[in-house]
């Protein structure tokens, strides 16, 4: 098994997988020996450089790159209300080519939770993209859809993906700006 703190270095896969091109998100088949770097292991994929092109791995397929998976995610802080727990788990979700979290980078507009009904809580979240074409869009929408739906008391979650108004850098938090060198 390789270790994480191997990125950078050639990885020979150990199986076929299938990945999401970036920033197209188009789905690809890499066969067993394709050999890639990691150049981003953040949330819930690992971004990978093949053949001078980047794609994303989801973290349950870690094996194909002969690492453990790590899926297990980190405990979350005690005592949080349960929109303080939408928002950490959307922390837990990263652009593949920006190696920030979508909160940071200001994606998130509103979330909204309905709970009104017993046994019911359905939560919508109102998000957009660094740009509207982005092709990782439905894979980014989907990592919020699934971080979200762990958590117990959640039935139902929903994604309203807008455009007004548009996403620019000032949106980002300090950290993500100083993280991406623009502050």
């Amino acid at each position: 098994m390789h270790n994480i703190d191997d990125e950078q270095s050639m990885i020979a896969l150990t199986r076929d997988c299938m990945a999401a091109m970036v920033p197209s998100g188009a789905q690809i088949l890499l066969h067993k020996g394709t050999e890639v770097t990691i150049v981003q292991s953040l949330g819930n994929s690992y971004t990978v450089n093949i053949y001078g092109n980047l794609a994303r791995i989801e973290k349950k397929q870690a094996d194909a790159l002969g690492l453990e998976s790590d899926e297990a995610s980190a405990p979350m802080p005690e005592n949080l209300s349960l929109e303080e727990q939408v928002w950490y788990k959307m922390k837990q979700v990263f652009d593949p080519e920006i190696p920030v979290n979508i909160v940071d980078l200001g994606l998130i507009y509103r979330v909204a939770i309905d709970d009104a009904q017993p046994n019911i809580c359905i939560i919508t979240v109102t998000m957009t993209l660094t740009a509207p074409g982005c092709g990782m869009g439905p894979v980014i929408i989907e990592d919020v859809k699934q971080s979200i739906s762990t958590l117990d008391c959640v039935t139902a979650v929903g994604v309203d993906l807008v455009f007004a108004p548009p996403w620019d850098k000032s949106m980002m938090s300090d950290i993500a700006q100083l993280e991406l060198g623009v502050l």
